[in-house]
């Protein structure tokens, strides 16, 4: 059983500190580095929850692509890229193409 709070939550929680708490109170020249943290932060989250599951999912894609079948590596490619922007730039994962 994980103990609570898990690693993402407390990394949201840092985020919501950077954001909501310390942004506002920053001079100008500081807010900006405020929000590259808590966005690290939030990565750093969904990479806890996510990662783990993602990574054996990669392995089982590219082990069942037949040698030879381009068509089956990009699918699975593909599904890999999907994976990783859920993680890093939520949003992303669902383009379709223009």
């Amino acid at each position: 059983m994980q103990n609570r709070p898990t690693a993402a939550e407390l990394l949201e929680s840092l985020a919501e500190l950077l954001e909501d708490t310390l942004l506002p109170a920053l001079p100008p020249d500081l807010q900006h580095r405020a929000r590259v943290g808590a966005n690290l932060a939030r990565i750093l989250g969904r990479e806890a929850e996510l990662g783990p599951a993602a990574a054996a999912r990669e392995q089982e894609l590219l082990a069942a692509v037949p040698v030879g079948d381009d068509d089956a590596l990009w699918q699975a490619l593909t599904e890999v890229v999907r994976a990783d922007l859920a993680i890093a730039k939520p949003g992303y994962d669902s383009w379709e193409g223009e």
